[in-house]
């Protein structure tokens, strides 16, 4: 083609003249410029293209002309310049249908949806404008014959314009893109610091620049002065966990000053972006980049709207972590935390060993003192222990007035905790002198894991207090050994109770006077699936520390009334029933409610009922117990004191509980007549309980010689082998029938 449709050169009124005021020479930078491939196998083209176009700007630039003679060439262009802006594609070259190809390979195969394609032919028949335009993707079509100057500046303008725009589309659509993603990934990051790490990893994407030049600082509140670094890169990475303010380099530290102050993010001179959260955290984030366009603006006020979400995430998820795995009272690990730290440091367990600490009686400073001291005592007990033990021995607290530690043995072990508490403390003004019982376990290549290895140290922690408060012990293979039967057998005992293995027998309490049968005491027995009988010591003990005796005594009562409505039906209405009840069963506030249905059940009358209990539960917990039987006597039913002399005797006590009988433990009872001063504790008891106006019952007779010797004394009832063994309901009945068929060995 030629630049103008005639020869000459056009007159200022002519329409194809481009007067070049439009863009001041020197008005385009000299560095950006619009990429233009010409293809065309005739060189006059070329030629022209370049001459109309000399020296003429286009939305600020000038123009880079690219040249192809032939649509393999220019495909080679294509591939090798992404950024080509506008092709001026002729059809036929080597082939009719060259430029068409191009067009579908420059779409398809190179993926050039950006730019513009201006078809341009002196042959309309090869490529008619409609069928083109329909099928192939072009954006203009020209003749060669038409494209004048003028046209030819419109036509490049309208495409580069359109170019610029979809360029400014897609960076959008990428932008987008990368903050969508940004907050989906940022939104797995748990930790401050890991989210400030993120958030610089995702600002180079959207930024598209390399991860130099930027840091992150948090504060508590817009303008605090305590701001720190918590995340950085490149030059920039010295500055981690420093304090803002002394961060020495001038302009990071004022861009970073002026974001936090400001409360808003910064574009101008230096970029800083802000993050702020609703409870009042805020992050400022420092970026080592070049200057900003509109576009680029406007990303990223989106990527920090979208990220604030997230760091209010991060920060509740830290305050979530902090009430999972930190004391709130001492702010050290918790329970929760030393589990983990102990399941760490099992990696290496050579020389370790793990402590529990436990502070005796201090429920007892709590009420005495009040929970305000206890706490203060608490803080004081933290800060000697972490003193004296050093910064290498980890410390928690594990329960309310429990210590954990985790530390090299040369550091925890008994010589070091118990100098550790030599000294008294200084709690609230006053030097308190405080006693703390540990248990202690070794680490090895075989522990298990920590939350074993805690339940061993409290299993040692026991030991201990049960031994001497004070004291010191390692937990032992035998200790262990101990606790998981315990474990086994109550957890057999729960299912024994939920699958009605347990069952009642009853033994006869005798008259010693004339051998009639006064009542019977109920009494609960275990027997497995394999037919074996566990001891009530074994599992009785173990029902009351795990509270099963609750609903096992209700069982154990109610079976027990409805056997005594059964025997009075039967003709034997002046036989009573007698029951053990444990300190567990008094405790529970629903008991005198159980007691009251099932006397109203049964159709029992009360007199005929009677609860044994024992003297150390009056002792422990006088209070309720003195309350829980006044409830007990209002339904009638009666009192007895069983083992009496086992424990710690009190004739005071004894006198205010005004129970209705005494039984003489069986140990006493087997002392009679084995030498001059056995028998002295029965006789002693005997004339105790008559002299208290109480009916005096003797456990354990087994001899003739026995029933005689009580009966002299003055003892009023009786039960043992000597009359009957335990035995089910039906033996029972037949017993008392005068069958007297020797029972099973129960």
């Amino acid at each position: 083609m030629t630049v103008a449709d005639d020869a000459g050169t056009p007159a200022a009124g002519d329409p194809a003249f481009i007067p070049l005021i439009d863009d001041e020479p020197g008005a385009a930078p000299a560095g950006e410029t619009w990429k233009v491939l010409v293809v065309d196998d005739d060189a006059d083209v070329h030629h022209a293209t370049e001459l109309a176009m000399r020296d003429v700007a286009v939305e600020g630039r000038h123009i880079e002309f690219l040249h192809a003679t032939s649509a393999t060439a220019a495909h080679a262009l294509l591939a090798a310049n992404a950024d080509i802006a506008v092709a001026l594609l002729d059809v036929v070259m080597e082939t009719p249908d060259a430029g068409l190809r191009l067009v579908r390979q420059a779409r398809s195969e190179l993926g050039r949806d950006a730019l513009r394609i201006i078809l341009r032919t002196g042959q309309p028949g090869y490529a008619p404008e409609l069928e083109t335009v329909r099928s192939c993707d072009i954006n203009d079509y020209r003749t060669k014959s038409e494209l004048t100057r003028v046209r030819l500046f419109t036509s490049l303008t309208a495409a580069i314009r359109s170019y610029r725009q979809i360029l400014a589309l897609q960076q959008t659509r990428r932008g987008l893109e990368i903050v969508v993603q940004a907050s989906t990934e940022l939104s797995k990051l748990h930790g401050l610091q890991r989210f400030a790490e993120g958030v610089i990893v995702q600002l180079c994407a959207l930024l598209d620049i390399r991860r130099e030049g930027l840091v992150c600082a948090q504060a508590a509140a817009p303008g605090d002065d305590t701001a720190s670094v918590i995340a950085a890169a490149g030059g920039y990475a010295g500055l981690m966990h420093r304090p803002l303010h002394e961060v020495d380099v001038p302009h990071v530290r004022q861009a970073l000053e002026r974001c936090l102050a400001a409360g808003a993010s910064q574009f101008e001179p230096e970029l800083a972006l802000y993050f702020a959260s609703s409870g009042g955290r805020v992050m400022a984030a420092y970026v080592d980049a070049p200057p900003l366009g509109g576009l680029e603006r406007h990303l990223l006020e989106v990527f920090c709207a979208s990220l604030s979400v997230g760091f209010e995430n991060v920060l509740l998820y830290n305050q979530l972590e902090e009430l999972a795995y930190l004391d709130p009272l001492l702010h050290i690990p918790n329970r929760n935390r030393f589990i983990e730290l102990i399941d760490t440091q099992l990696r290496d367990p050579a020389g370790v060993t793990m402590a529990v600490v436990d502070v005796d009686d201090f429920a007892g400073i709590n009420e005495t003192l009040g929970h305000g001291f206890g706490d203060a005592l608490l803080r004081a007990l933290g800060t000697r222990l972490g003193e004296h033990l050093g910064p290498g021995v980890v410390m928690a607290r594990v329960a309310a007035d429990s210590f954990g530690l985790l530390g090299p043995e040369a550091v925890v072990n008994p010589q070091q905790l118990t100098a550790a508490l030599a000294a008294p403390l200084w709690v609230q003004g006053q030097s308190l002198r405080v006693s703390a019982t540990s248990g202690l376990v070794r680490l090895g290549t075989a522990s298990p894991q920590g939350t074993e290895l805690l339940k061993d140290a409290h299993i040692a922690l026991k030991q201990a207090k049960e031994r001497h408060r004070g004291a010191a012990h390692y937990f032992t293979a035998a200790m262990g050994t101990e606790a998981r039967e315990r474990m086994r057998l109550l957890r057999g005992l729960r299912e024994a109770f939920e699958a009605r293995r347990l069952f009642v027998v009853y033994q006869p309490l005798v008259s010693l006077a004339d051998g009639r049968t006064l009542g019977t005491e109920a009494l609960l027995r275990w027997r497995t699936d394999e037919g074996r009988f566990v001891p009530p010591d074994q599992f009785i003990p173990l029902a009351e520390q795990s509270r099963l005796i609750v609903p096992i005594g209700e069982f154990v009562l109610r079976t027990a009334c409805h056997q005594l409505r059964r025997l009075h039906d039967q003709g034997h209405g002046s036989l009573r029933m007698a029951v053990n009840v444990s300190q567990a069963q008094f405790r529970d506030p629903g008991f005198t409610d159980m007691l009251a249905r099932s006397l109203r059940e049964t159709g029992v009358e009360a007199h005929c009922v009677e609860l044994e209990i024992t003297e150390s539960m009056a002792a422990e917990d006088y209070e309720l117990m003195m309350s829980v039987l006044a409830e007990v006597r209002r339904t009638g039913v009666s009192v007895a004191i069983d083992d009496f002399g086992t424990g710690f005797s009190s004739l005071s006590l004894l006198r205010q509980l005004g129970a209705d009988r005494l039984k003489i433990d069986r140990a006493f009872v087997h002392e009679i007549g084995q030498g001059a001063q056995r028998g002295t504790i029965a006789r002693m008891v005997i004339e105790l309980g008559r002299g208290l106006d109480m009916q005096v019952i003797a456990e354990g007779v087994e001899t003739e010689g026995q029933r005689d010797a009580l009966r002299e004394l003055g003892c009023h009832e009786a039960q043992g082998y000597l009359y009957a063994r335990p035995m089910p309901a039906e033996q029972l009945e037949a017993w008392l029938q005068g069958a007297r068929q020797p029972p099973q060995a129960t």
